[in-house]
């Protein structure tokens, strides 16, 4: 008998660490959002109101379960509120609507400054003399499970929705691109072709924009900070494509396309059209001898 009640006991505490998550999991989720995180939404996501029913539905069980399984750190003396809380959890799952979903499986923390904070760098220079600087920056997206953000910014990307700059969009996008195993502008897409189509129209767009920042072109949909690197191409053409997606589908059609596919919504549905139309760009001509590969996926 003593037997038997040990072996009982050893499978419980074996079970345990599965079965207890997936059980407040459904908990969570069981429970509706109050009507002080819908009101949070509404307000840091101008366009919830022009979503259908069943999406804002989406979104509240993908932000029950970021705040359910996310842990959220004040840094710098930053109290977090509940408010902050649901407004970066609304943001983050914008992302992951209409697409199958972990909600940020490697992520654990989000680090919460009040406003822009110094990270340390090191700065490469002339004969490679490594200098130790402080950066200031307004976000950060690490691989090791941590999410990095002034909140002073991720409030303002919510009043200036529609200018395409959004910090807490842009560094959950390079979450989902860390999905792939390494942060190259290249996410999780599931098939051989459609990381070939992918590769081909990114590397075309990027090296347009590598174009337009060096030339100083300030006709640019997309912000020349993400002429850096295909990772933050990436993480910019997800801004423009939330905020600006009219402008976006307008100038970089294939871009938007793709983004559509990866995205799975189209938020053109949540905007108006700009008026007056955008006035028809001419292609960019890439001086010679510069082209640029899309990082190896």
């Amino acid at each position: 008998m003593d037997a038997l009640l040990g072996i009982a006991l050893l499978a419980a505490a074996l079970a345990t660490p599965y079965w207890y998550p997936r059980w407040t999991l459904k908990r969570a989720l069981a429970r509706p959002l109050s009507a002080p995180a819908v009101r949070t939404l509404r307000e840091y996501i101008p366009v919830y109101d022009r979503m259908t029913p069943a999406l804002q539905q989406q979104l509240h069980r993908l932000v029950a379960q970021f705040l359910h399984q996310k842990k959220f750190v004040g840094c710098a003396g930053l109290e977090v509120t509940d408010e902050m809380r649901v407004a970066i959890a609304g943001l983050a799952c914008m992302l992951l609507l209409d697409r199958p979903s972990k909600v940020y499986r490697p992520l654990h923390t989000i680090l919460l400054y009040p406003g822009a904070f110094a990270a340390p760098r090191q700065d490469v220079g002339p004969g490679g003399i490594v200098t130790d600087v402080r950066q200031t920056m307004l976000g950060e997206s690490w691989t090791d499970g941590r999410v990095v953000l002034s909140w002073d910014d991720v409030a303002r990307g919510a009043l200036e929705w529609s200018s395409g700059h959004n910090v807490a969009l842009h560094e959950f996008a390079h979450q989902l691109d860390s999905e792939s195993g390494t942060t190259n502008g290249a996410p999780y897409l599931g098939s051989e072709e459609n990381y070939r189509s992918w590769s081909t129209v990114l590397s075309r767009d990027f090296a347009h924009l590598r174009h337009e920042a060096w030339t100083g072109n300030p006709d640019s949909v997309l912000d020349h900070y993400g002429a850096t690197s295909p990772a933050e191409f990436f993480a910019v053409a997800t801004e423009a494509f939330f905020g600006k997606p009219w402008q976006l589908r307008e100038r970089h059609p294939a871009l938007f396309d793709e983004l559509h596919k990866y995205y799975r919504v189209d938020p053109r549905d949540w905007q108006d059209a700009p008026t007056p139309a955008l006035p028809e760009p001419a292609p960019p001509t890439l001086p010679a001898n510069r082209s640029f590969a899309w990082a190896n996926w």
